[in-house]
């Protein structure tokens, strides 16, 4: 019997279901036909008032236990299918909502001349034999032994009172490990109760979205180029942006000075997308300018990964009273845990966490508790250093097959991070259009124009981190030979 299929239900002279039951297998055969019960009533095989027949009776039709179709019939009385009335036996009284029928249309196309908030999606969602696209660590390295080990350890050592409604700012336990783990790798010193836990750094920014405009803030300054995902994000709940100009020096703070904006959302460390970091004077003109009024939302979104250079510290040190500090584990580990901190001045803290509240009551607690093992093992901190080194000599695979494939390619951002920025010197050909051809070829990229207010030359934005370096070396083969041969094109029609 094909378990994956529906079974056979009708019904028999006697009044009592027939159901093929000989081949389920035991120790699933309450669930088994609870479910096919479930089916009956919602193809209306059993209608609502109908009587299903007695415990005895079912089990005796069938050759089962009777507790076995006593369980059964107590899963679907729990569900609100069926209601027991003593001597008027089991009655049906609700029939579940029908499975729609799975959509006939395939995956929402890609939009690349004109993103919106659901294009990383449909972009990730699009069938390629190579995604290049920025977002992820190596996810095949995501460290499985480790975090079965911690886990254990949580499990058997956790009070049952950890598996109630906590603390909306999160456990205390891994507040207190970031915390740790903040002082040891980004120089930031901050207690465990300033520690909000979010769900990632997506929420962290939605959060103050929400909150910001009772303290003042009436829209926010943003990187020109800047991630096109946090943009569109803040703009979704209702707070305008402004761009302010990126140089080789870091985010312009002269021109944020113009804008007259009183909050700025900012990548200090390893600046998304072009990779610069801010520099020294230009740090110091930030502080003066947050000195003056200004609130920094820090996204220090993968400073611990760094190649070529020292660490660069974390700009919340700087200016702690006028900075919220935002990070999480979405490039260390995986994006699907979902998990990040938030640190915000003293004054926005109670809003904050009131905010969190009212979001989702806090972030679950047992994948809290095994991070926070992970990290006081030590355990995290490895994994990291194993990543790094893997990362790097991706990184280093992408590097050798863009100096053979596109040489005239000007490349940013390869000191950290997981991803590099590509200038196309001297190509006219728009890099949407570059990006959709070879989307056509098997390869995904974002266009660097995506994370663009002001217009400026093509390029691409290229991660190597979740690739193996032939996946790269191919991807990128393939990416010159997509610029090729729309330039040529191009070239004739002119």
């Amino acid at each position: 019997m094909n378990r994956s299929e529906p079974p056979s239900i009708e019904w028999s002279t006697t009044g009592i279901l027939e159901l093929d039951v000989a081949s389920v297998p035991r120790g699933t055969r309450a669930a088994w036909l609870a479910d096919a019960l479930r089916r009956a009533v919602a193809d209306g095989s059993l209608p609502v008032g109908a009587h299903l027949p007695t415990s005895r009776d079912l089990a005796t039709e069938l050759g089962v236990s009777r507790g076995l179709v006593v369980e059964a019939y107590r899963r679907l009385a729990e569900g609100g299918h069926v209601v027991g009335r003593g001597r008027g036996g089991t009655v049906v009284v609700h029939a579940p909502a029908r499975t729609p029928p799975a959509a006939s249309h395939g995956p929402r196309p890609v939009e690349f001349a004109t993103p919106d908030l659901g294009v990383f999606e449909a972009l990730r969602a699009a069938s390629a034999q190579i995604d290049l696209t920025p977002g992820a660590p190596d996810l095949a390295g995501f460290p499985r032994a480790a975090w079965l080990r911690a886990e254990r350890r949580v499990l058997d050592t956790v009070p049952p009172s950890a598996f109630g409604y906590a603390d909306p700012a999160g456990s205390p336990v891994f507040r207190n490990a970031v915390a740790g783990w903040l002082s040891r790798f980004r120089g930031i010193a901050v207690r465990a109760e300033d520690v909000i836990v979010v769900a990632g750094f997506a929420q962290a920014l939605a959060l103050l979205t929400r909150v910001l405009p009772h303290h003042g803030v009436d829209r926010l300054a943003v990187e020109d180029p800047g991630s096109l995902g946090a943009r569109l994000q803040v703009e979704a709940w209702g707070m305008p942006t402004v761009p302010v100009p990126v140089d080789e020096r870091g985010l312009d703070v002269a021109a944020l000075r113009a804008t007259g904006a009183r909050a700025v959302l900012v990548t200090p460390a390893h600046q998304y997308p072009t990779g610069v970091v801010l520099d020294g004077g230009r740090r110091r003109e930030l502080a003066a300018w947050a000195a003056s009024g200004g609130l920094i939302i820090e996204d220090d979104y993968d400073a611990e990964h760094r190649y070529d250079r020292a660490p660069v510290p974390a700009f919340q040190a700087t200016a702690p009273d006028q900075v919220c500090y935002g990070g999480s584990l979405s490039k260390i580990l995986a994006p699907a845990l979902r998990v990040g901190w938030l640190v915000v001045p003293e004054r926005l803290q109670r809003d904050v966490i009131d905010a969190k509240r009212s979001t989702d009551l806090g972030n679950a607690t047992l994948p809290q508790l095994t991070l926070a093992e992970l990290m006081d093992s030590g355990a995290l901190e490895g994994h990291l250093r194993t990543v790094r080194t893997r990362h790097r000599r991706r990184r280093d695979a992408m590097i050798a097959a863009l100096e053979t494939h596109l040489p005239d390619t000007t490349v940013r951002g390869a000191a950290a991070g997981l991803h590099l920025t590509l200038t196309l010197d001297g190509v006219s050909v728009a890099d949407t259009s570059i990006a959709e051809a070879a989307l056509e070829r098997g390869v995904k990229v974002q266009p660097l124009s995506w994370h663009r207010h002001a217009a400026g030359p093509p390029g691409l934005v290229v991660a190597y981190a979740a690739a193996t370096p032939a996946e790269i070396g191919e991807g990128i083969a393939v990416l010159g030979e997509v610029v090729t041969a729309m330039t040529r094109r191009s070239d004739r029609g002119s």
